[in-house]
């Protein structure tokens, strides 16, 4: 359902005059949906991720259609429990990696069962 969309931006710091008029309206699926045939919603849980901007009940917009690159988040299923961590290469091993510092980083290695469903492309976080 498209939505009006303001022209001007909104300071996070200073207030400035709103700008009174309406630029277009936006449809929150095209600006965060890229490939619809490729994207899937899923919830967050936890707090291992909170430094990366994503809370617990957090949407996940997820791309199964890009490439899991080192760096990327992604949502994986590991020994068939969903989860969601940065990809990492370290040291020449693949590493889930928290973005929380209370919580352990996973090394990778032939005994554990990985399967990434996707790439996290944005996060709905509710106030």
């Amino acid at each position: 359902m498209p939505l009006p969309l303001f022209t001007g931006k909104v300071a996070a710091g200073f207030p400035s005059p709103a700008d009174d008029y309406i630029e277009k309206t936006l449809d929150l699926n095209e600006l965060l949906v890229r490939k619809p045939a490729a994207t899937f919603f899923a919830r967050a849980e936890g707090e291992s991720m909170l430094e990366a901007g994503i809370h617990p009940n957090d949407i996940l917009i997820v791309d199964r259609s890009l490439e899991p690159v080192p760096g990327k988040i992604v949502i994986c299923a590991l020994n068939g429990a969903l989860t969601v961590k940065r990809l990492l290469r370290r040291n020449g091993c693949w590493v889930l990696a928290a973005e929380n510092s209370a919580y352990a980083d996973i090394d990778l290695h032939e005994d554990l069962e990985l399967v990434i469903w996707g790439v996290v492309t944005a996060v709905i976080h509710l106030l």
